[in-house]
């Protein structure tokens, strides 16, 4: 399915459906996916309490020769490693990638437990939609470093190798879910973008790269999300067309929306917004029909002309500002209740800017 055809899919979406991020605090499969199917679109969860092996950086670069990480995700490359396997690796990745037949970089029980439970789940329920999310190449790159110090993004040969892994397994995510029946919402999880600069030669090449990602995600048949819940380029990113765009309410609606020239683009072209509308820093207070009030007030002082409330919220997502996986169980399940909160605040919302249909009179 071409790039053009995936997008009419954002029309079926319903309005302000809520789904997460990714990652839960939960410790067994089982709950997190009771939680994660709870939603209106049912995502992965991620399950990293007291396995780093499920955080983001790890998860995403399984597989890759020299990698190690912490307790707390923080990957790093030995190049001695890396050069030893870097020739059966780049080769057995082309293959992969040539032949279309990429299953073997689908996460494993060590990267996603939850990941085979969730595809059986997605079939035998027969949903219409399914989110699921990978750690994006720039924020990889960045963040992974050498045993020398260095981030991935200023070693060439690790640089590529490192985005053709997470080209495979963001493909081979996809094609599993299209092949239960689904229509894939996949997110690439972009917070290290809060760091990135035009003016820097190599940020704007991995910026054409993450295009490339999204042109190829959405061409296999997914919807594509880009999440970055810091403070951003908004304009660059909306001008990489994404099919959702996904950020923190509090911290980046505003600043998002001052880019009118480069969010009516956006929005003309069909895409559509995920707004993380509940913060999970603990230390924020907020009353949640006063957060979904200053998202509706917000909107429609802002949106470029000829994008209605109504026509930009029907087909919005609402989620939490980030993750949950650093919460406790029960902070997480009060967000996401709260979630339902503010999702019937906006449909009330909604309701209320749609004509009222009247029925003919009788004959």
């Amino acid at each position: 399915m071409s790039a053009p055809n995936i997008r009419r899919a954002v029309q079926l979406l319903p309005a302000c459906a809520t789904t997460g991020i990714g990652s839960l605090p939960h410790t067994q499969v089982e709950l997190g996916l009771q939680v994660a199917l709870s939603m209106d679109i049912p995502f992965l969860p991620q399950l990293p309490v007291g396995k780093p092996s499920e955080l983001m950086i790890p998860a995403a670069l399984e597989g890759l020769p020299g990698l190690s990480f912490d307790d707390e995700g923080l990957c790093t490359v030995d190049l001695r490693a890396w050069e030893s396997g870097r020739a059966e690796f780049e080769a057995k990745v082309e293959s992969a990638l040539s032949a279309g037949a990429l299953e073997a970089y689908e996460p494993s029980p060590e990267a996603c437990r939850a990941w085979r439970p969730f595809l059986w789940e997605v079939e035998h329920r027969k949903l219409a939609f399914a989110k699921v999310q990978l750690a994006g190449p720039f924020t990889v790159r960045s963040v992974a470093r050498t045993d020398a110090g260095l981030s991935a993004l200023e070693v060439p040969g690790l640089d590529q190798a490192m985005f053709r892994l997470l080209l495979a397994r963001s493909l081979a995510m996809v094609k599993a879910l299209r092949r239960v029946g689904t229509t894939p919402l996949f997110f690439l999880d972009e917070p290290g973008l809060f760091a990135f600069q035009r003016m820097n030669p190599r940020h704007l090449l991995a910026l054409q790269e993450l295009r490339l990602l999204v042109v190829a995600l959405q061409r296999e048949g997914a919807l594509v999300g880009l999440h970055c819940c810091g403070n951003t380029d908004w304009s660059a990113l909306l001008d990489s067309q994404p099919d959702l765009l996904s950020l923190d309410v509090r911290l980046s609606l505003d600043a998002m929306l001052e880019e009118s020239e480069a969010l009516e683009r956006y929005l003309a072209s069909g895409a559509t917004l995920s707004l993380g509308i509940i913060p999970t820093d603990l230390a924020s207070t907020y009353e949640v029909t006063e957060l979904a009030d200053s998202v509706e007030a917000s909107l429609k002082a802002a949106l470029p002309r000829g994008f209605t409330f109504p026509r930009v919220v029907s087909t919005m997502l609402l989620t939490p500002a980030c993750g949950l996986a650093m919460r406790t169980v029960q902070d997480a399940e009060r967000i996401l209740a709260e979630l339902k909160v503010a999702q019937r605040r906006l449909r009330g919302a909604l309701d209320a800017e749609r004509p009222v249909l009247h029925s003919p009179p009788p004959h």
